[in-house]
């Protein structure tokens, strides 16, 4: 039996009859406002990918015994529509999302789904919904796509119901300051053989105890190593990246390869592509450890430290706690009061020209 797959041009829309007022900007914290309307495509392994449906933002109606709410079987994406000064919007490399997502939901048995197809449903609702698109530089509307196993049933099999649905937020500026870290030796957020490389709620619920306790010590995200060599992977949610002189000589790029450890990151790729096309440092995914961190900072060979995601785009380092002493990390010595590192900011300033299309690049997607 054939069964559907998902169908853009099936897609239904309800418009909510309570449209929301829009927000100052400056008013934007994180995650906290969401637009008016949301998509939801239902499937069954019986009758595959139901039509899509854009309708008001609300509750989800989810069994007590469905799949996600007892094992976690859930998976999601981040990605952002921009503004440009024209008007237009775009979104940024969504194919990347989109491949993610199916890579992350097969991991987890869920089923397959169209990617085009998906993506296009997508940019429906950011049109529906594109008056929340803030129209400032800096100012974007965050997309946040789910996947869940949806059918009722505890033996721990596969869910042959699931939902996709996705949901919209204005945001600004995310970490507009430098961070201090701390280097956790006690905990690890991944391990060989595990699903670090993979988008998973899961991945992220044993994070948030670690990530309170180091906020009460007065750090704002935990450097996450790995082994007893201390290997630096993600800081926080983010990749983490580090800009420095080697041993011998040679300013160098570096950051944590795709090791199965790591989550391929958009912004991680995007960045390194970049600094790849100038070609004026070296570019290397490739192992550290914290010693090695420590001894470059020792050693006044350390020019930058930054993590890099979605939500943030890019953020500085300016401390490590590791081993129960603190190490400053450089951010520009040319202005103490500055929150990126010239390299950080000039990354960041090109990624977002690109963004909001301010720069031509086959990365800018029209909605």
């Amino acid at each position: 039996m054939v069964v559907a797959n998902i169908d853009a041009s099936k897609l239904t829309k309800t418009p909510t009859t309570k449209p929301k007022t829009l927000l100052d900007p400056q008013q934007l914290d994180f995650g906290k406002n969401f637009t008016d309307h949301m998509l939801c495509i239902k499937y069954t392994e019986d009758k595959g990918w139901e039509a899509p449906e854009i309708k008001p933002y609300g509750p989800l109606e989810i069994d007590p015994a469905s799949f996600v709410l007892n094992y976690s079987v859930e998976t999601f994406e981040g990605m952002k529509a921009y503004r440009a000064s024209d008007g237009t919007i775009n979104l940024f490399r969504p194919q990347k999302n989109m491949q993610r997502l199916a890579t992350s939901s097969q991991r987890i048995m869920l089923p397959e789904f169209d990617q085009e197809q998906f993506l296009e449903c997508i940019k429906q609702l950011v049109r529906t919904d594109e008056r929340f698109v803030p129209n400032d530089y800096g100012y974007s509307l965050y997309i946040r796509p789910n996947f869940i196993g949806t059918e009722p049933n505890l033996n721990l099999k596969y869910s042959r119901e699931a939902l996709l649905y996705v949901y919209l937020s204005p945001v600004g500026p995310y970490f507009p300051r430098t961070v201090k870290l701390y280097a956790n030796t006690e905990e690890v957020r991944a391990w060989p053989g595990g699903v670090g490389n993979y988008k998973l709620g899961g991945n992220y619920a044993p994070a948030l105890r670690p990530a309170m306790d180091v906020v009460k010590k007065g750090y704002d995200q935990i450097l996450w190593l790995l082994g007893d060599d201390h290997y630096v992977t993600e800081v926080g949610t983010m990749n983490f990246m580090i800009f420095w002189i080697t041993e011998t000589g040679e300013k160098e790029l570096v950051t944590a390869p795709l090791d199965g450890i790591i989550l391929p990151g958009v912004t991680r790729d995007s960045l390194l592509e970049l600094a790849r096309q100038w070609g004026e440092f070296k570019v290397s995914e490739r192992k550290v450890t914290m010693p090695e961190v420590v001894k470059a900072i020792e050693e006044n060979r350390m020019l930058e430290a930054f993590g890099a995601g979605t939500a943030c785009v890019v953020c500085s380092v300016s401390t490590i706690l590791y081993n129960g002493k603190e190490y400053e990390v450089p951010v520009d010595p040319k202005d103490p009061n500055a929150v990126f590192g010239p390299l950080t900011k000039r990354l960041r300033d090109e990624l977002l020209d690109i963004q909001y299309a301010k720069k031509a690049s086959p990365w800018t997607v029209p909605v």
